[in-house]
């Protein structure tokens, strides 16, 4: 084994302990939101799982950069810093975004209204994730 190695190994836990971290906050609020409902004898809208999920999509980024980075030519401190860097940014994207999807949740809950513009805020966040593989996937020549 060698450093690169090390990159490629280190890429898909970093992004998907986001993403572990972004479904739990976000499930936390869907979870209370529900509560909330149900408690006034309305219905707990499904829905929200699509919040709760959101997150969850880093973890595959991480596994296309960690098959990018395996079988990556680039120098073996290039491939280390691109897993590194490339995974702590991925999954602090997902972690933003689960907090973003728990303030949905909650908005939803209370007024029954956004899911549209709840989707474009967490799609925005999504879309800086994508721009990290992508860039990192450009940098090594993946």
């Amino acid at each position: 084994m060698n450093w690169g190695d090390l990159g490629a190994m280190v890429v898909m836990p970093f992004a998907a302990l986001g993403s572990a971290l972004g479904v739990g906050v976000a499930g936390m609020s869907a979870i209370g939101a529900w509560k909330k409902l149900l408690a006034q004898n309305k219905p707990a809208p499904f829905i929200f799982v699509v919040y709760v999920a959101a997150p969850m999509t880093q973890t595959f980024y991480g596994f296309i950069l960690m098959g990018a980075l395996s079988l990556s030519k680039a120098s073996d401190a290039a491939r280390l810093g691109a897993g590194i860097i490339g995974g702590i940014a991925m999954g602090v994207s997902a972690w933003y975004q689960g907090k973003a999807g728990a303030s949905a949740a909650d908005a939803h809950g209370e007024t029954g209204k956004g899911f549209s513009n709840h989707i474009i805020v967490l799609g925005l966040i999504e879309s800086v994730a994508i721009f990290i593989m992508v860039f990192t996937l450009t940098q090594i020549g993946g």
